[in-house]
C-alpha cells in the first residue's frame, strides 16, 4: 500500500502556497552533494510535478516516475519539451524497468509513506546497474523534536524504538539504523549520510532570511556522518561496483521497459506497448508512458 495523489493540489497546496522555500532549498543542497552530477539514465522515484528535475541536468536521460498520472501530466507541461526526459506512471513495488538500466537515481519525500518500504528498495535496487548511486530521503523518528517530546511526555511513541511508526495512515518515521539495515538487505552500501531541516521551525522560517537558514542548515548537514537527529534524513547508497549485477544500460529506447506484470519483455504496437507473454496493453503516447492499468 501507499499514497496516491492522483488528482490532488500537491504542487500549489503544500510546495507553492505554504512557505517550504527552505525545505526545497536546503533539499537541493544536501542533493548535490550526494549525487553525481553527471551521467547516463537517472530515475527519480516519486518524481510528482518534477520540482528537482533540473538537478539532473548533466544526465543523458532522466525517467521521472509517479503513481499519479495527474501530477506527471504537471511534470510534462514543464520539462516534456525536453527530448532526454520520460514520463512514466508506475507502482514502486513493480516497476515497469528492466534490470540494471538506471546510471542513478533518487527518491526524495517519497518512502514515508510506503507500507512496505523493504520491497521498494529492492525494485529500486534491481533497477540499478552495479556502481550506481542512489540517494534516499527518509522521515527520521529520531530526531531532536520528538526526543523533546517524548521527554516531556507529549508524544507516546519513542523515538529511539527502531520500529518504524505509523503515526498517521500511511505516514511513517523510521529510525536511521532501521532504514540503513533495510538499504542493506536489500544489497545497497551506505557511503554517506546528511542531516538536513534541522531549522524546519515555522517561527525561525517567519523572522529568519531564507538565505541565512540555508546558509545554517548546509553547516549543519555533514553531521549526518556522526547521528542523524534531523527531521528529514539523506543518505547516498551505491550498487557494489563488483556486484555481478545485470547491466542494462546499454538498452535504449523504449527496450528498458518490461511489463510490470511478468518482467518480460514490451513491444510497440501503436499507442501501446505490448506484452507477449502475458498478455498486456500498456499506454505509450509519445513521451507518457502509463503502466498505471494496463489497456
Amino acid at each position: 500500500m501507499f499514497c496516491d495523489y492522483e488528482g490532488s493540489d500537491y504542487r500549489t497546496r503544500f510546495w507553492e502556497g505554504a512557505n517550504r522555500a527552505y525545505e526545497d532549498a536546503v533539499e537541493r543542497v544536501a542533493l548535490s552533494h550526494l549525487l553525481p552530477a553527471r551521467g547516463g539514465r537517472i530515475a527519480e522515484f516519486g518524481a510528482a510535478f518534477g520540482r528537482l528535475a533540473d538537478l539532473y541536468a548533466g544526465y543523458q536521460q532522466v525517467l521521472l516516475i509517479d503513481y499519479s498520472r495527474s501530477l506527471l501530466r504537471e511534470a510534462q507541461q514543464r520539462w516534456g519539451s525536453d527530448p532526454r526526459f520520460k514520463f512514466i506512471v508506475a507502482d514502486i513495488y513493480h516497476l515497469p524497468l528492466r534490470d540494471g538500466v538506471l546510471d542513478a537515481a533518487t527518491m526524495i519525500r517519497v518512502i514515508h509513506h510506503l507500507a512496505d518500504a523493504p520491497a521498494a528498495l529492492r525494485q529500486v535496487r534491481r533497477s540499478l546497474a552495479a556502481g550506481a548511486t542512489f540517494v534516499l530521503e527518509f522521515a527520521n523518528k529520531r530526531h531532536l523534536k520528538a526526543i523533546a517530546r517524548y521527554a516531556l511526555g507529549r508524544q507516546a511513541w519513542c523515538p529511539f524504538d527502531p520500529q518504524p511508526v505509523e503515526f498517521a495512515p500511511l505516514n511513517f518515521d523510521f529510525h536511521p539504523r532501521w532504514m540503513l539495515a533495510a538499504a542493506r538487505a536489500a544489497g545497497f552500501e551506505v557511503r554517506a549520510r546528511r542531516a538536513v531541516s534541522y531549522l524546519r521551525v515555522e517561527l525561525l522560517k517567519r523572522w529568519l532570511p531564507l538565505k541565512l537558514l540555508v546558509g545554517l542548515d548546509a553547516l549543519l548537514q555533514p553531521s549526518g556522518a556522526i547521528a542523524l537527529l534531523s527531521p528529514s534524513a539523506f543518505v547516498q547508497l551505491v550498487v557494489p561496483p563488483a556486484d555481478g549485477a545485470p547491466d542494462g544500460r546499454g538498452l535504449t529506447g523504449e527496450a528498458i521497459f518490461c511489463s510490470p506484470r511478468s518482467g518480460a519483455p514490451l513491444r510497440r504496437e501503436g499507442d501501446a506497448l505490448v506484452c507477449d507473454a502475458d498478455g498486456t496493453r500498456w499506454r505509450a503516447e509519445e513521451n507518457f508512458y502509463d503502466f498505471k492499468t494496463p489497456l
